[in-house]
């Protein structure tokens, strides 16, 4: 029997009412119409914590059985589904993907690249483009949804017969909805069996996840919950989609199949109900597979790699229109945390995420992640990091880190400092690079705007001593310096200097009657707004 509100199956290792107030914390910064927060110990739910509606007009509450949209969690399932195929001898992780995909072809960039493999798929370094065409950054979802109620194309028919590899395999990482739906493809034509079917029978079934499924079945529908957006009125419903690439990120679930889920992958790749994988097979999915420095944790065969203290972390976040999901798992402490919203913008900035970090760290009795304090800065090194870092040559549709518009280390307020040009006031303005060891290239930095927690940040350099490159910990993206001159900054600065120089020329100029065509315009651009 599992957990209702407050109810324990653990000793008195879990502060019930410190974790509620943890919680509290967050809800109060990230207000959402609903969240479910799980905690998965010793194989299964060891505590609940539902908070709020699953749909506001009928007035559901919260429970162990509503269905969220797990988004981008459903990657590591497509994952194990692999790593199935993988047991079985039916692919080679390391064999070109362009052997076992039937339904479409992978077309690369230039002739001579070398082939893309499974494994390059299941660590986002395949090349392949974020959105298929840059038409999609102008769709609702970046093309990726399809009206619910509507047919979801096949993929060869959403391709257009290839997707396109963009750079060399294996040389750059840049995270790939397609990639994932290529993976979901790949176990439908090697087993023979619908990838959504295929789940069902081989990942749901087994770990007793009933409740659970690829599509908007009867298996999930009675129980989904509406997903909204804060708007100025209020919590808006958002339009409803499908997930085309949906080995990306179309799984529906609910709290209680995903810490059974949880339990698997805790468990060594089986818990109450059945085995998925093997223990073996497993561990490897949470090593590193990519890593682009040592300092970094890199990526696992699906999973982000991480730190909770000194505790390796394996986890995945899911974003969906309305939705934001999050699974943190410490394999070590045997201990896992499961955080699903239903309100959020399309974009990290939402409460499950931060929710299930703290709780996780509440519950291994750690203190909550912050830069260290009292370890000396090395000026003399700051000469040689300062400067501008891009995502480097290649064309990869990749709206996402490309969002950064590339970052700039330089020194202000005497230290040394990072910032983009992502939408986050805080990092437009720079974050500070706190040393995080002797080691003068190893910082770390807070992540406001993104919830509690830091992030390693590292340079890299050439065999002369030369810094060549800075790796991020909070995705294992890699950016490369650049000379000066390709820095932007300047010339925007400059351009937008000239422009209020002729601004301002134009406005003593300008005869008395003009100021009233100025009010004029503004207020007419005021009322498109």
């Amino acid at each position: 029997m599992e957990p209702r509100e407050g109810q324990m199956v653990t000793s008195a290792s879990i502060d019930e009412p410190g974790l509620k107030a943890r919680v509290g914390e967050f809800l109060n910064r990230w207000p959402v119409a609903g969240l479910a927060v799980g905690v998965v110990r010793h194989g299964s739910l060891a505590w609940f914590h539902g908070h709020g509606a699953a749909d506001i007009g009928a007035g559901t509450p919260v429970d162990q059985d509503t269905v969220f949209r797990i988004g981008s969690i459903t990657k590591t399932m497509t994952a194990m589904a692999i790593m199935q195929l993988q047991e079985q001898g039916l692919v080679d992780l390391d064999g070109p993907a362009a052997d076992y995909l039937r339904a479409y072809r992978l077309i690369p960039a230039k002739a001579g690249f070398r082939p893309a493999t499974l494994r390059h798929l299941l660590t986002h370094t395949a090349g392949v483009r974020a959105v298929r065409d840059p038409s999609d950054l102008l769709r609702p979802a970046l093309g990726w949804g399809t009206r619910a109620g509507r047919p979801v194309p096949p993929l060869a028919e959403y391709y257009r017969g290839g997707l396109h590899i963009d750079v060399e395999p294996g040389s750059k990482w840049a995270y790939s909805n397609h990639g994932f739906a290529t993976l979901g493809q790949i176990v439908d034509d090697v087993s023979g069996i619908p990838f959504g079917r295929y789940l069902r029978e081989r990942v749901f079934g087994p770990l007793g996840m009933d409740h659970s499924d690829l599509s908007r079945s009867d298996r999930v529908r009675p129980g989904l919950a509406t997903g909204y957006v804060l708007r100025s009125r209020g919590l808006k419903a958002v339009t409803d989609r499908e997930v085309v690439p949906a080995g990306g990120g179309s799984v529906y679930s609910t709290t209680g199949d995903m810490a059974r889920y949880a339990a698997a992958l805790l468990g060594g790749g089986a818990n109450e109900h059945g085995r998925a994988l093997r223990p073996e097979t497993l561990a490897t999915m949470f090593e590193p597979s990519y890593q682009p420095d040592p300092r970094i944790p890199g990526m696992g065969l699906g999973f982000f790699r991480g730190q909770a203290g000194a505790h390796p972390t394996a986890s995945h976040d899911g974003i969906w229109l309305g939705f934001h999901s999050t699974l943190v798992l410490a394999p070590d402490q045997g201990t896992g945390v499961v955080a699903f919203a239903n309100t959020g913008p399309f974009s990290p900035l939402a409460a499950a995420g931060p929710v299930a970090s703290a709780v996780l760290h509440s519950v291994l009795g750690l203190p909550d992640d912050a830069v260290r304090t009292g370890v000396p800065e090395q000026p003399r090194v700051w000469g040689e990091l300062c400067g501008w870092y891009s995502l480097g040559p290649g064309v990869l549709t990749d709206p996402q880190p490309r969002m950064l518009g590339g970052v700039e280390v330089a020194v202000r307020h005497g230290h040394l400092t990072i910032r983009g040009q992502i939408p986050v006031p805080a990092v437009r303005r720079g974050l500070r690079l706190h040393p995080d060891s002797d080691d003068p290239d190893a910082f770390r930095i807070n992540l406001p705007g993104f919830g509690s927690g830091t992030s390693p940040v590292v340079f890299g350099r050439d065999p002369s001593g030369r810094v060549t490159a800075m790796h991020l910990g909070v995705q294992p993206l890699s950016f490369q310096k650049r000379p000066g001159a390709l820095n932007p900054r300047p010339w925007v600065a400059g351009a937008l200097a000239a422009s209020a120089m002729a601004l301002a020329a134009g406005h003593r100029h300008r005869p008395p009657c003009g100021c009233h065509h100025g009010q004029k315009n503004l207020n007419w651009n005021r009322a498109q707004e």
